[in-house]
């Protein structure tokens, strides 16, 4: 037989510790609650607390309801309903009485007192709020000591007005003892009330200031583990807190799991830093910014076997062209079908469109497309944050919203908030934010129920500042083991933030953000507190002989050197070239070899753009003018079509590349979109119009590939076979790609290439040859078209510049120009092959993709600058002429 007994704790971390202890003394009888709960044990009736969450959810219903006083213009504003469900629990906690007579006069507090009443109606039977879960209580006092026997209150440094009322009646009943830090607040409890023993060891105090609060962090695992290897303290005596926790969640988030720590968030982890917060967050993106290829990528690679997806064909989003925006449903539909033309497995994927669809209508679909897409706790979370704000603000709702930390407070370091430590003390304390802003905070008026409305003394019974104070009272004096008490010299944004008053007798130690450690808190850390460690680890090791190279005048392999005949670089040098690599070849060697010898990449923005890349647009005026002349080749002839024929075959090439386009390439949103393509038809225009053709009979061909392998397709007539390769006379260089545009006279007597710039002309633009190896396309149009042509024809090459003013350059010495590029590519695959690359002309230029790979500190290269100009001495020479 056991005596039947209660124990009363302050939250939750408190209830799953006190339960622990329980477990452990085997202690049988106890019942251990909070002072709602165990309110509600002695209404009976199945009675539960009101939860934060059905509070919520009720007061939304509330506001919907209309008919106030002076809310009504506000109800609708969002964040509405959790500032007065806020206000309600205030007042709740108050014990302020919203249906008396002396607030009668008052039409914000009958506003709120409609909106209780609506709650009350709207809640299930068993459900109460605090004051009438608390009269239910006092009405059946008569019963405690049979159902909760004697009571003991443990921890609590206070106690809200609403509660006393049941305290001091439980006190007639059976008896209540209360164990009270020293500074609890017990005047007004009648009952007996056992201070916590003194004892004869004082806790050590340190206090220590930190670089900003990453730094705080990776300052506090590094204690937490010094204290466990030391065998000071186990990980249930550990407890790291603030008075708010939001600036260092994030941290802890991040670096608790290199640490190696169980670390339990006692209110809860942020949900974003799961994978199903990911799966909320991804829907999300879409439905407020806009379907496009990459949001719906990232959507199904977290979404896959929750639902829909799961039948649809593995890989089907491979088969999509990945750098094509996709932004409309049309666009979708219409790459699905191309797609499954191609590759008749992939059957089925239509069933994609009606999804897509519905996610294209926006927000309004949120309810419906979670279903299609979520399951279990993710579903469970988005319906939350739908209930908690409007779905338009989902993106907020979902960055607030918390789960349930995975690991046990009764085993694990507990990260939390003051209010929470103040509870469930431990013997280890590390305090965070002690800073003059942070700790204590300041008090301000409530949103809804401002000091004009109800003076905050009866509204606010527990003021943050005094609260703030009275838990760091109590935390100090429950430390037995030792408090840190830590703070930052600049916040998170980099503005200067004092010493909190707090700290105003404990002298403090300035921690450097570079210092060494006396024990480290991940790998990473020791290797830094340790250079002999680092010093042995391959890639510890390879940074700091990079380190040391970057200060060395002369050239070494982190700077472009490598050995003789290196395999990679003879791979990317026996590769068909096109002009666009041969000119990275000669204008960027060591680009050359980042992108065609270790396979570079820079990653597609996920973003869709406002505009499109100089190249890309390029490509876009070239892809108009090619369409064009083909739609009037062979009749009636370029050569022969009218001005108002050429301009009706551009309109339609226009209106096809407006709805191809984006089917393969990112594209700004639609009228941006739409802007582009006129701007580039009408440069488009300028290169057809001027067709500079005497004979009648002349051919003309644009986009004209030459040099390409077995494998393509001829769809049209070409003047050549384009699979017969074509060199650079005198280089082991073979080249590939399609020349803008060929004239040929009917008796193939004359050829003429033109090479279609975008850009405005340059200075100077008559002394442009090979341009230092920047314009190689004019020559090399021509030198294809000498090599792959059978009749003996003239070949004319010419610059046709359609940005501004319109200019066209001739080149005057053909024989001259493809010399000068042959001993131009000698030099630079020479100097490959003996194992040197370097940056050239163009590596710093804003259209150099890799140049964030480059220094970019102008002390390296002026300190590389003679071993530079010395390695570089046989191209230099090249990159100055014209």
């Amino acid at each position: 037989m056991f005596e039947l007994r209660t124990s009363v704790v302050g939250n939750r971390l408190a209830l799953r510790m006190r339960r622990a202890v329980a477990a452990r003394r085997n202690e049988c009888g106890v019942q251990i609650w909070t002072l709602p709960q165990l309110a509600a044990r002695l209404a009976g009736g199945f009675s539960t607390p009101l939860s934060s969450e059905r509070l919520d959810l009720t007061v939304q219903d509330a506001l919907a309801e209309s008919r106030f006083a002076e809310l009504e213009r506000v109800r609708h504003l969002p964040g509405m309903a959790r500032a007065v469900s806020r206000s309600l629990r205030e007042l709740w906690d108050a014990d302020v009485d919203l249906r008396a007579e002396a607030h009668a006069e008052n039409a914000r507090l009958n506003d709120l007192g409609l909106i209780e009443q609506r709650v009350r109606n709207d809640l299930p039977s068993a459900m109460l709020i605090p004051r009438d879960l608390r009269n239910g209580a006092l009405a059946r006092i008569r019963y405690a000591a049979r159902t909760i026997g004697p009571v003991t209150i443990e921890g609590l440094s206070f106690v809200a007005p609403v509660w006393r009322p049941l305290i001091d009646a439980l006190a007639n009943e059976v008896p209540v003892e209360w164990r009270a830090p020293e500074h609890a607040e017990t005047e007004w409890f009648a009952g007996t009330v056992v201070r916590a023993p003194t004892s004869n060891r004082r806790s050590t105090i340190a206090a220590v200031s930190c670089a900003d609060p990453h730094h705080e962090v990776v300052e506090a695992l590094r204690w937490a583990r010094r204290l466990i290897v030391s065998g000071t303290a186990r990980p249930d005596e550990i407890a790291i807190a603030s008075a708010g926790t939001i600036a260092w969640d994030d941290h802890f988030c991040a670096l608790a799991a290199d640490a190696g720590l169980r670390l339990h968030f006692a209110h809860g982890i942020p949900a974003l830093s799961t994978r199903d917060g990911q799966r909320c967050a991804a829907l999300a993106d879409i439905l407020l910014h806009g379907l496009n290829q990459q949001r719906m990528r990232r959507l199904v690679s977290l979404c896959r076997g929750q639902g829909s997806l799961d039948a649809l064909p593995e890989r089907w989003l491979g088969s999509l062209p990945r750098g094509a925006t996709l932004a409309r449903v049309d666009d979708w539909r219409r790459a699905i079908s191309a797609a499954t033309l191609k590759d008749t497995s992939l059957a089925g994927v239509e069933a994609i469109l009606p999804l897509l669809g519905m996610l294209a209508t926006g927000v309004s679909a949120a309810q419906e497309a979670a279903k299609h897409f979520l399951r279990g706790r993710a579903l469970q979370l988005w319906g939350a944050a739908l209930r908690s704000a409007p779905a338009e603000a989902i993106e907020l709702s979902l960055a607030n919203a918390r789960f349930a930390s995975e690991n046990d407070p009764t085993d694990s370091i507990v990260w939390c908030s003051a209010r929470e430590l103040a509870a469930a003390p431990r013997a280890h304390v590390r305090l965070l934010g002690l800073t003059d802003r942070s700790w204590p905070r300041r008090a301000g008026d409530d949103s809804i129920v401002p000091d004009h409305v109800l003076s905050s003394t009866l509204l606010d019974v527990d003021p943050i500042a005094r609260a703030d104070r009275r838990h760091f009272q109590v935390i100090l004096e429950s430390a037995s083991g030792g408090v840190v008490l830590s703070r930052s010299r600049r916040s998170a944004q980099g503005a200067r933030v004092g010493r909190s008053p707090l700290l105003q007798d404990v002298p403090e130690i300035s921690l450097s953000r570079a210092r060494v450690p006396e024990h480290a808190w991940s790998q990473s850390d020791r290797l830094m507190a340790r250079p002999n460690d680092a010093a042995k680890d391959g890639g510890m090791a390879s940074a700091d002989l990079c380190w040391r190279n970057w200060h060395l005048g002369r050239l070494t392999p982190h700077d472009g050197l490598f050995g003789a005949d290196h395999p990679v670089v003879l791979k990317a040098i026996d590769r068909v070239q096109s002009p666009t690599s041969l000119r990275l070849l000669l204008r960027d060697p060591l680009g050359f070899v980042w992108r065609y010898g270790l396979g570079w990449r820079v990653p597609r923005d996920r973003e869709q753009p406002l505009t499109i890349a100089p190249e890309e647009f390029g490509k876009l005026v070239h892809e108009l003018l090619r369409r064009a002349v083909d739609a009037l080749e062979p009749w009636p002839g370029y050569a022969r079509a009218s001005d108002e024929e050429i301009e009706a075959a551009l309109q339609d090439a226009v209106r096809t590349v407006r709805e191809s386009w984006p089917l393969q390439e990112q594209v700004p949103p639609l009228l941006l979109w739409a802007n582009t393509v006129d701007f580039a038809a009408s440069m488009a225009s300028v290169g057809l119009l001027r067709k500079e053709i005497s004979d009648a009979g002349t051919r003309s061909w644009t986009e004209v590939p030459f040099g390409q392998s077995e494998e393509l397709v001829i769809e049209r007539e070409l003047p050549w076979d384009p699979t017969i390769p074509v060199a650079v006379p005198g280089t082991p260089i073979s080249l590939r790609g399609a020349i803008d545009r060929v004239d040929l006279r009917s008796d193939h007597s004359a050829v003429r290439v033109t090479d279609y710039k975008t850009s405005a002309p340059p200075k100077n633009p008559g002394r442009i040859v090979i341009g230092g190896g920047a314009e190689l396309q004019r020559t090399l149009y021509a030198l294809a078209c000498r090599q792959l042509l059978t009749e003996d024809s003239q070949v004319v090459a010419r610059l046709l510049y359609l940005g501004g003013e319109t200019l066209v350059l001739r080149l005057h010495d053909l024989d001259a120009a493809i010399g000068q590029i042959a001993d131009f590519v000698n030099a630079a695959v020479a100097m490959l092959r003996r194992g040197t690359a370097f940056h050239g002309r163009s590596s710093f230029d804003a259209s150099n993709e890799l140049r964030l790979a480059l220094p970019a500190s102008p002390g390296y290269g002026r300190r590389k600058l003679i071993a530079y100009n010395r390695a570089s001495e046989g191209l230099a020479r090249f990159w100055s002429a014209p």
